[in-house]
């Protein structure tokens, strides 16, 4: 059975979730059969932490997710984020308004077919309104029964202790690998002074350490990657060859890449959790075989000389949704 691992709160989830957004966008065709094949496998392997949100799609994926866990809802830890709005007119912005927060949880309880929510999170931090008067109506949610956990995704550590202080934050939602260690400067040692779990998505660098890309940049139409300056040219060319040293040391060790990433995320403490993102069952197993690889003191150093923070060339996402993160 998966080891648990407890977030802010004394809230119990596997080491190992399930990032469930790639089965519905960004990185090619769905394939709802497999995807939902690949939910019911993972609850089986102890994988019981799901994560989507009300923007993946939009929409389609909390559907999914909903009629993947039909019949088997006690065994999830059922996590959804609200803040990311798709607007009748086609248009997308953020939205932290209270009267919106309600309403969003309602359309995604529905939708995921379920009478409560255990991890909700604010997905992106509206700007425009003050995150106390967000967080409000988040623990006005917690009081009526409809969520049990409250979480927060790509906030500064300022607004971190701003929520906090309004509701207790339960887990802080960001991407964390050995190609994206920000989070190590303030983020982290705050969440821990503050008692708040590291949930870690994308920590396999979207593809980067799977060893699977290559340097042709070859992404389909659906495919984010083609427009994330990380993925292009020259900045793609570097990171591979980062990732080219970390796949050799990973055959020494007799793992895949993509194990040995997920296993370094593992080791960077009992706080730290990963929901890797995949829709195929095979995946999902060579994820989960991740979590019984024990990395060496030498090994993990060795890591950090190869992907020191800040290694990685080119922003995690193009202009107009890194403008987005951070607030």
């Amino acid at each position: 059975m998966m080891r648990q691992r407890t977030l802010g709160q004394g809230l119990a989830v596997p080491e190992l979730g399930l990032g469930c957004m790639g089965m519905s966008q960004s990185y090619g065709t769905p394939d709802d059969q497999e995807s939902i094949a690949t939910i019911h496998r993972a609850l089986d392997l102890g994988v019981t932490m799901l994560d989507t949100a009300d923007s993946y799609g939009p929409h389609s994926n909390e559907r999914l997710v909903g009629m993947a866990i039909k019949g088997r809802r006690d065994e999830v830890v059922l996590a959804t984020k609200f803040g990311q709005e798709f607007r009748p007119d086609g248009t997308r912005g953020i939205n932290g308004r209270p009267e919106y927060v309600r309403q969003a949880c309602d359309d995604s309880l529905q939708r995921l077919g379920a009478d409560h929510i255990d991890l909700y999170y604010q997905h992106r931090i509206d700007p425009d309104v003050p995150v106390e008067e967000t967080w409000g109506a988040l623990s006005e949610l917690v009081s009526a029964g409809k969520v049990r956990f409250l979480g927060i995704s790509e906030a500064a550590p300022a607004t971190v202790r701003r929520a906090h202080a309004v509701h207790p934050v339960t887990a802080g939602q960001y991407e964390y690998s050995l190609f994206s260690r920000d989070p190590e400067a303030q983020l982290l040692p705050l969440l821990r002074e503050l008692g708040i779990g590291l949930v870690c998505y994308s920590p396999l660098g979207r593809g980067l350490l799977t060893g699977t890309l290559t340097a042709d940049g070859a992404f389909g139409e659906r495919d984010f990657r083609r427009r994330a300056p990380r993925f292009q040219g020259e900045n793609l060319e570097h990171n591979l060859a980062i990732a080219a040293h970390i796949a050799e040391l990973a055959t020494t060790k007799g793992v895949t890449p993509a194990q040995l990433a997920l296993a370094w995320v593992l080791a960077q403490g009992g706080d730290v959790v990963a929901i890797p993102g995949t829709k195929r069952r095979a995946y999902l197993e060579q994820n989960v075989a991740a979590t019984e690889i024990v990395l060496t003191p030498d090994e993990l150093r060795h890591l950090d000389e190869l992907a020191p923070v800040g290694a990685a060339a080119g922003d995690r996402y193009p202009p107009e949704m890194m403008a987005r993160l951070g607030q």
